[in-house]
């Protein structure tokens, strides 16, 4: 399924059993997609099956096959969990993962709004105020990903009638959208819906479509377009097995540098929604049999390349300010490849 297919045109159940049908056949990317095919479950109202495919990715992970993300499965584990009123367990498993303090603002957020949609307004007060202590602190441009962790923390301040600070001002920076944070966190919004006055229901119509532009924003982007990143030995067991891809890669370094090169490029051709994506040998390989193709058949690898982003695997490029490089280097990207 497309990120831009209409809600109302998915059989959620289907596209579940089709993403662990995937999950089997590509275990290397089972997270995503039985992350994704849980958010389906739960899309379905199958709540207590989308809570056995978070236990299910819970008990895969071991220091031998160790899970990208353990504290997001974790929060959406807990979030799904008080959906269907077993809050002492959810609860547990939220204390958990503001234990953990996760480096990822993700669970962060999650928990927190699991805590505020159930009227849990101070403590989820206190877990976006501690994602953002630990992620935000003193950057006057934090990274994208964190933003939510501000909004979220400025929405609950609103209804708690707290006075701005300083976080609240920069969420109010970061917010690009025609109608201000103030107004989209007003918790008298809904009160106007109840006016006889036609004003106030065009002005509240207004916020809602802003809010929902914001939303499809972030849900119906399109697959990037991705560059294919072979890391370092990955492509060495590459070329070894399959000698005739080595005219495509002379080098690791040329691999990176034509990457770097060929994105720029397509950045400057005005082409949006640009990303790297990384590749494995076992997944390739995979990828080969189930097109019935020979891997060291250089016309597969753009093939493959757009099969992981289609997955959700790329990696946004440019990366944003103080992250690091897409080439693995851990090097901030303005260090390293940007500058």
């Amino acid at each position: 399924m497309r990120p831009d297919t209409p809600a109302e045109n998915v059989d959620h159940a289907a596209e579940a059993a089709r993403l662990e049908r995937t999950a089997d056949l590509y275990p290397e990317d089972a997270e995503a997609l039985l992350l994704r095919a849980a958010a389906h479950l739960e899309l379905s109202g199958d709540r207590p099956a989308a809570t056995r495919l978070y236990d299910r990715l819970l008990s895969s992970d071991t220091p031998s096959t160790p899970l990208d993300n353990p504290s997001l499965v974790r929060a959406l584990k807990a979030s799904n969990l008080w959906e269907y009123d077993h809050e002492a367990e959810a609860r547990a498993i939220i204390d958990g993962v503001r234990m953990a303090a996760p480096r990822d603002p993700a669970p962060w957020v999650i928990v927190a709004e699991a805590l505020e949609s159930h009227d849990e307004l101070e403590a989820a007060h206190e877990t976006f105020t501690e994602g953002a202590r630990l992620l935000v602190a003193d950057a006057a441009r934090p990274p994208q990903p964190t933003h939510p962790l501000l909004y979220g923390r400025h929405r609950v301040r609103r209804m708690l009638g707290l006075e701005h600070d300083e976080w609240d001002a920069l969420a109010d920076t970061l917010h690009s959208m025609p109608v201000s944070l103030d107004e989209l966190h007003d918790p008298k919004r809904v009160w106007s819906l109840g006016s006889d006055d036609p004003a106030d229901l065009e002005a509240e119509i207004s916020r809602l479509r802003a809010e929902l532009g914001a939303y499809r924003q972030a849900l119906s982007r399109p697959f990037p377009v991705a560059m294919l990143h072979w890391p370092a030995g990955e492509l060495a067991e590459l070329t070894e097995a399959y000698p005739s891809l080595s005219a495509e890669y002379p080098s690791y370094d040329d691999h990176l540098a034509s990457i770097e090169a060929a994105l720029r490029e397509l950045a400057s051709s005005g082409t949006p929604n640009l990303g790297v994506v990384p590749g494995t040998v076992p997944s390739y390989e995979a990828f080969a049999a189930s097109e019935g193709a020979s891997p060291a058949d250089p016309t597969l690898l753009p093939q493959y390349a757009t099969t992981l982003a289609a997955r959700g695997l790329a990696v946004t490029w440019p990366p944003q300010p103080g992250t690091a490089c897409w080439c693995g280097s851990q090097r901030p990207y303005g260090e390293c490849h940007g500058a």
